[in-house]
C-alpha cells in the first residue's frame, strides 16, 4: 500500500482517508452552491470509481494469473503471466436509498469488471433519520429491505456519500449481522465525506468495519483544534451543526442528485 495516498491521523487503523489532490478538487465542485443536475451525478461518478478502487485493492484477495494473448499464436506457448482479485471471492454492495442508490450502482458495476458475475450481488435498504422537534437525529428507521440472499463470506460494500451521524450504517449493519445468514468476510463504508462523530459512532458499535473517505469534515471545531492533527484531540472535534447537518459539507446530496426536495 502507498502510504502517502492516505492521511495521517488518529483515529485508528480502520479509517482510510485518502490524500488525492484531484479527488480533492473534484470533491470540492460537488459540494458547491453552484453544482446541480446533470453534473452532480458526473462528478459522483468519477469520485465513486476511484474510491471503490482503491478501497477494492486494499482489501479483496489477489491471485496470479495466466491467459493467452492476441500474439500467443505466433509465439506459441508464450502466455500473459499477471495479478487480479481472486475470482471466488464474493461481494455484496447495498443500495441506502436514496442517497446511495447511485453510488451503489456504480460500485456494482465497476466491480463486474473484476469478479465473476455470479459472485456480485445489490441490495436494497430503504432507510430514513428519525428526528426529534429540534431536528436532532434520533435514529435510523429502516423501511423495506430486499436482501438477496445469505453473506457469508462476502465483502459487504455499503456507499453513502455522507457519513454524518452514522445511525444509518450501524442500523444497516446491525440487520445484517442479526438477520442475514453469514458472516460476511468484512463490512467497507464507503463515502465521500465523514465527520469525526460519524466515526465514532460506527466503530464503537461496529469496530470491526472499515470505513473508507476522501474527506473529513471538523469545521464547527475550534481553531486550535482545526490545526491539531486529525484525531489528536477526537472528543473536542465537531463535524456536525445542531440539525446534524456536515459543516463545511455539502448540504444534501440526496436532495440535488434526485431532483427530489421532500
Amino acid at each position: 500500500m502507498r502510504k502517502s495516498l492516505e492521511q495521517e491521523h488518529h483515529y485508528g487503523p480502520q479509517v482510510h482517508l485518502l490524500q488525492h489532490p484531484f479527488l480533492s478538487g473534484v470533491l470540492a465542485k460537488l459540494c458547491s452552491p453552484e453544482t446541480a443536475q446533470p453534473e452532480i451525478n458526473r462528478l459522483v461518478e468519477l469520485l465513486y470509481n476511484h474510491l471503490i478502487s482503491f478501497a477494492s485493492v486494499q482489501e479483496f484477495d489477489q491471485e496470479d494469473f495466466s491467459q493467452p494473448t492476441r500474439m500467443t499464436n505466433i509465439h506459441t506457448g508464450l502466455q500473459l503471466h499477471s495479478r487480479r482479485f481472486t475470482q471466488a471471492q464474493k461481494a455484496v454492495c447495498v443500495n441506502l436509498a436514496r442517497a446511495g442508490t447511485f453510488p451503489t450502482h456504480i460500485c456494482y458495476e465497476f466491480l463486474h469488471y473484476a469478479l465473476p458475475a455470479l459472485n456480485l450481488r445489490q441490495d436494497h435498504i430503504f432507510a430514513a433519520r428519525m428526528t426529534d422537534a429540534q431536528d436532532h437525529v434520533t435514529g435510523a428507521a429502516l423501511g423495506s429491505v430486499k436482501i438477496g440472499g445469505d453473506v457469508k463470506g462476502a465483502h459487504v460494500i455499503i456507499p453513502d456519500p455522507m457519513g454524518a451521524t452514522g445511525t444509518t450504517i450501524v442500523s444497516s449493519i446491525d440487520y445484517y449481522k442479526k438477520t442475514v445468514p453469514g458472516p460476511a468476510r468484512k463490512y467497507l463504508a464507503l463515502h465521500l465525506i465523514v465527520t469525526p462523530e460519524y466515526l465514532r459512532r460506527v466503530l464503537t458499535a461496529h469496530p470491526d468495519v472499515a470505513i473508507y473517505a476522501l474527506r473529513l469534515d471538523r469545521g464547527l471545531s475550534s481553531e486550535a483544534i482545526l490545526k491539531s492533527p486529525l484525531g489528536k484531540f477526537w472528543d473536542q472535534e465537531k463535524g456536525l451543526n445542531e440539525k446534524d447537518y456536515i459543516v463545511p459539507g455539502g448540504g444534501g446530496f440526496g436532495e440535488i442528485m434526485n431532483n427530489s426536495y421532500v
